[in-house]
């Protein structure tokens, strides 16, 4: 009997550690599986972040305002746009802009950018003519209306009829060399173009050639060079055209100006504008423009002469507010002066 009361308490012992001891393969095995959920959330992640990158950026804008001048007023919607844009690969790329206010498609092309100095674009896009033309789209633009040189002659409310907001069907080589702090010293831009304006098949077997050459020596500063040369519609009416203009852009100070001439079947005509802005803030810019053109070469009486003071104001981001007072002056004696105030709001998204 005394024997078995010391076994029954060592056993009294021994069991309940034992029962306390963890078990270790039901551990192991909650590990795994929990290891196995992680890899699988994150391959699902990684999943739809190819799924999104793969998606195109999607923006665009709407411009509207209030127009007032001494012979009639008007409300107006200038721009709707909705702009998508991506990359099908790492040096290809995409973009389709769509116009609502009068609809269009406005830009459409595929850019291929295999190195610095080398680059291809295939499609509808503005033409690589003048500096105003496509570097300083609507939303950085500092008036209401673009001057009457580049109306008149790149494919606005073109002399010869056309109305393209001075884009058109084609493809451009264009590069850069001697890359200096995020920019390139020369450039340049080469393109052969129906000519038609947008969306529209050539109708001549002609194409038309744009060149154009620019230099940046210093951050902010360029000087352009462009030519054009085409035919247009099925009696392969001349449009030749030439522009040359010097840019200051960096900072508060804004400093532009370019001449623009050309020939429209028999028709010589030329302009030339100069605009002076300084960035009092970071939201508030006031700027002025001086704009002339000669319809006919041959005629004094056809020029026009803008004289535009304007206020651009961006409080936010997403919404740009210009106001705009234009004297214009007419050559003709027998076609009075006109003042014209315009109000414009930006709604960006």
């Amino acid at each position: 009997m005394r024997m078995i009361l010391p076994v029954l308490l060592l056993l009294g012992v021994i069991v309940p550690v034992r029962a306390q001891q963890p078990d270790t393969t039901t551990a192991t095995s909650s590990v795994e599986e929990l290891s196995a959920e992680i890899a699988a959330l994150k391959a699902k992640t990684s999943t739809w972040d190819k799924v999104l990158a793969a998606l195109p950026e999607i923006s665009g804008y709407v411009q509207t305002g209030y127009e007032w001048s001494d012979r009639s007023s008007t409300f107006f919607i200038k721009r709707v746009r909705l702009n998508l844009a991506g990359a099908i690969a790492p040096k290809l790329d995409y973009r389709v802009q769509i116009e609502f206010a009068s609809p269009k498609i406005v830009d459409a092309y595929l850019c291929y950018k295999p190195f610095d100095e080398l680059n291809v674009q295939l499609g509808e896009y503005k033409l690589p003519f003048s500096i105003e033309n496509t570097d300083y789209v609507p939303l950085r633009y500092e008036f209401v209306e673009y001057p009457l040189s580049l109306c008149k002659l790149m494919g606005f409310s073109d002399l010869c009829g056309l109305s393209a907001t001075g884009r058109d069907l084609g493809a451009q080589l264009f590069g850069g060399f001697f890359k200096r702090d995020g920019y390139s010293i020369l450039n340049y831009n080469f393109g052969v173009f129906n000519g038609e304006g947008l969306n529209v098949k050539d109708k001549n077997k002609s194409k038309d050639i744009v060149a154009r050459l620019t230099v940046k020596p210093v951050a902010g500063l360029q000087f352009a060079g462009s030519y054009y040369w085409g035919e247009y519609g099925e009696d392969y009416l001349k449009r030749i055209r030439y522009g040359a203009g010097a840019c200051y852009d960096y900072g508060r100070l804004v400093l532009r100006g370019e001449y623009i001439c050309g020939t429209t079947g028999d028709l010589d005509s030329e302009g030339w504008y100069a605009v002076a802005g300084w960035r009092v803030t970071r939201t508030l810019l006031p700027a002025v423009r001086y704009d002339t053109f000669l319809e006919d070469c041959s005629r004094g009486s056809s020029r026009q002469t803008n004289y535009t003071a304007g206020l651009t104001w961006q409080p936010v981001k997403y919404l740009r507010c210009q106001l705009d007072y234009t004297y214009e002056d007419f050559a003709a004696r027998d076609v009075a002066g006109r003042n014209v105030v315009a109000l414009m709001l930006s709604g960006i998204f």
